[in-house]
């Protein structure tokens, strides 16, 4: 098998740890034999717009092909911190607000359709990536995660859902692993209801799931064997007919993936022979 397509790649636009160059990702798509890719640097909440923007002037600078697309990672957040940004109570946060919310809170996403029109956003990568306020229990996070999965498979705005059960921060042991909590020395917690429900809800609205390469499959902080269970999983939502796209989640100075190690492990699933989500070529008149 050999990885052809990423549609998760974050630059020196992106609120975080991200520090690739918007021009090394023509570079490496090449050298790695991509048929297409794209990028999708962060927005948590409408504070993050401004770097949305850099990210689309920097993608335009770099004069891209038309298998380069321009696409976002949207985070799931809540109507509850919206509000409370948009009344001003809160400044300088750059991932929204993260406690103080009501348990529960209702989610949301911190960009309109309108704003991904004036920005020429071609697609959209939504990913939970923190509890919405519940305890910080394995049962309340993973129903809260599953509900907020839910939330982004249905949404008419998002086209893949990044990475689901993707954790980080809390239960990260000393070490720096993953070794218990929430899930990740028993997959099981996680109710074959709630895998039931994810899958038909993405059928039912032709939204993609996300391979995510860096954070789930490469994840050393991970246990291998909950990697394992991990790629079956992604297996059965093929199985099912859910359409799966790749993503590397590369937030790195440089485009270093392990691509052949993910192919390896996407082959021994029986993921090597995919109808991968992909974008078509842009028209000239597109961009």
């Amino acid at each position: 098998m050999h990885i052809t397509s990423d549609w998760h790649i974050h630059t020196i636009h992106s609120c975080d740890s991200a520090s690739l160059p918007m021009a090394e990702i023509p570079q490496a798509a090449a050298r790695h034999g991509f048929v297409a890719c794209g990028v999708t640097d962060h927005i948590h909440t409408p504070f993050n717009l401004p770097d949305l923007v850099a990210s689309r002037a920097a993608w335009e600078a770099c004069e891209p092909g038309p298998s380069f697309h321009f696409g976002v990672e949207v985070s799931s957040v809540s109507e509850w911190e919206l509000d409370q940004l948009a009344r001003g109570l809160a400044e300088g946060a750059t991932y929204g607000l993260r406690s103080g919310g009501p348990a529960w809170a209702t989610p949301a996403i911190g960009i309109t359709e309108e704003q991904l029109a004036e920005l020429h956003v071609e697609y959209v990568v939504a990913g939970t990536h923190w509890p919405l306020y519940v305890p910080l229990q394995p049962e309340a996070v993973t129903r809260d995660y599953h509900r907020q999965n839910m939330f982004l498979a249905t949404h008419p705005l998002v086209d893949i859902v990044a990475h689901p059960w993707w954790w980080h921060g809390h239960w990260q042991s000393a070490a720096g692993m993953f070794d218990t909590d929430p899930w990740f020395n028993d997959f099981g917690r996680i109710l074959a209801s709630m895998h039931d429900e994810f899958a038909a809800a993405a059928l039912a609205h032709g939204t993609a799931v996300e391979v995510n390469l860096e954070a789930m499959l490469l994840n050393r902080s991970y246990p291998e064997a909950f990697r394992r269970h991990y790629v079956d999983y992604l297996a059965d939502l093929h199985g099912r007919g859910v359409t799966l796209a790749l993503g590397s989640d590369c937030h790195s100075p440089h485009y270093d993936i392990r691509l052949d190690e993910a192919a390896a492990m996407l082959e021994d699933a029986g993921l090597g022979d995919v109808d991968w989500w992909v974008l078509p070529d842009r028209a000239d008149d597109e961009e």
